[in-house]
């Protein structure tokens, strides 16, 4: 099952339900991580409360936002085309106003309002709940931002509304911000320092998502396995914390069987993970309970100690073995997944023969890959000279892809003649006679539909695959319904 991103993907228009009394329509687009689709829902719970209803129809909208990302030069160039067109839309609309809102928006702030003048306002990660007063300063002719990062701000008061939703699968955020510098990477810059969410308002949403009918959530953040809640402010300030802070602090490990032991029925799932802070008790706690799904996605950039020194990640060649050794030890079914950066700045051919022998060592079900981008304002886009040929880049990510699409048929192949839990979350996208969910492990199966219904966990006899998919003939209801 290999998995590269397409950076051309058009972002996700995102709908929810209408309130009869909103007489305006918001048009909200979202692009890059997962963080960003459960920001976009925050700020559509903020707007629906501000008289706004959401719509597909961009031609439609008094207000059109996009959720932007900076991660890579290709997303930004992506968004540009995007405020083209919602521009060319607006000079039939003169009424209609729009707005960048994420990371791009931090960063860009300047650029967008007097440089280009092709948006009304611009509103950082930070700064959603600001959206009512920017908007009556947008109405007022006057110029509306507000990208300033907080220290406390995690948003656990607002109920997020859920765009799109199959009412089977959710996002629930738990921190914000990153306090890892890696040195490619803009998302410190642009999110701010770490902070993690109050677990009690963690454990409320999911018990609204569970009341609802929802069967699998995922705890989200730039890095999950850092969370940490003292009843302080951000994770590094908490050696300044008291003793009783210390002595009750919860860890992401607490907050996993919290979670796991409150809903037992719930699939719980999480991302995104850090090598550095992947601790045993993690792996051990998703041992613990089958309703922790058995997947880690844990991306490693480089195999190469020189490369991950010069990237600022934390962890080296050899620790991220001796992690991954343990995580077959503990949990032998777990499957896991990777985020790699082919051609990152010094990068020589035996540094990339070391990126190849890590796959080989690993065998990941899946990844994520890509040629570096150099990000500004990032330390590498200040420091390194991006010297690797463009042709070299491309060369050799298409080597890492064909070494993980072999790995990952292996692991897809493994399942033939098994039976696997999968939750229906959608029909197949090739066929209206099947079904289409996942399994613990992140492997997509289809199946005919019989008489089952989305949100069902059924047992799958797998009879076939695709490099990417399972195929199989379901046998029953799980017991875990």
């Amino acid at each position: 099952m290999n998995k590269v991103i397409d950076e051309s993907k058009q972002g996700e228009s995102l709908v929810l339900e209408n309130k009869e009394q909103n007489s305006r329509k918001l048009y909200i687009e979202s692009y890059g991580c997962a963080m960003n689709f459960s920001d976009s829902e925050v700020v559509a719970s903020i707007l629906s409360d501000q008289g706004y209803n959401t719509t597909q129809n961009l031609e439609d909208a008094d207000l059109v936002l996009v959720n932007t990302c900076s991660i890579r030069d290709k997303a930004e160039q992506t968004i540009r085309k995007r405020l083209e067109k919602y521009n060319a839309v607006k000079r039939t609309n003169p009424g209609m106003k729009v707005g960048v809102l994420g990371c791009m928006a931090e960063r860009l702030k300047s650029k967008f309002l007097e440089e280009e003048k092709i948006v009304d306002l611009v509103v950082g990660p930070d700064a959603y709940k600001d959206l009512p007063n920017l908007l009556a300063e947008v109405e007022d002719g006057r110029e509306a931002i507000n990208v300033i990062l907080s220290k406390e701000e995690t948003y656990g008061d607002i109920s997020p509304v859920r765009l799109n939703s199959n009412g089977v699968t959710a996002f629930v955020s738990i921190t914000r911000g990153c306090d890892n510098m890696c040195t490619f990477c803009v998302v410190p810059f642009t999110r701010g320092r770490e902070r993690s969410r109050d677990p009690q308002s963690i454990l409320g949403e999911i018990d609204d998502l569970w009341t609802r009918g929802f069967k699998e959530i995922t705890l989200l953040g730039q890095n999950v396995d850092s969370y940490l809640w003292y009843g302080g402010g951000l994770k590094k300030d908490f050696d300044k914390a008291s003793d009783l802070q210390k002595a009750t602090a919860i860890h992401f490990a607490n907050l996993l069987d919290m979670c796991a032991k409150a809903y037992p029925k719930m699939r719980i799932r999480f991302s995104t993970s850090n090598p550095q802070d992947l601790t045993l008790d993690v792996i051990e706690t998703m041992a613990k309970h089958n309703n922790i799904c058995k997947h880690i996605h844990l991306p490693v950039q480089s195999g190469s100690n020189r490369i991950l020194k010069e990237m600022n990640r934390l962890h080296t060649r050899e620790e991220y073995f001796a992690l991954i050794d343990n995580i077959k030890r503990i949990l032998p079914e777990c499957a896991i997944s990777q985020d790699l950066i082919a051609g990152f700045p010094t990068e020589t051919e035996q540094d990339h023969q070391d990126t190849l022998s890590l796959l080989d060592y690993v065998k990941y079900n899946f990844g994520f890959m890509y040629t570096y981008s150099e990000r500004p304002g990032t330390m590498a886009g200040r420091k390194l000279e991006d010297d690797v040929p463009e042709d070299v880049k491309k060369r050799r990510l298409a080597e890492i892809v064909q070494r993980q699409r072999e790995h990952s048929a292996i692991k897809t192949e493994a399942y033939l003649n098994t039976v696997v839990e999968v939750l229906i979350e959608k029909e197949s996208k090739k066929s209206d006679a099947e079904w289409s969910g996942r399994t613990s492990q992140n492997s997509v199966a289809v199946f005919p539909k019989e008489n089952y219904k989305i949100g069902d966990l059924v047992n799958v006899k797998i009879n076939d695959c695709t490099s990417a998919t399972l195929i199989g003939v379901a046998t029953g209801l799980s017991d875990n319904n």
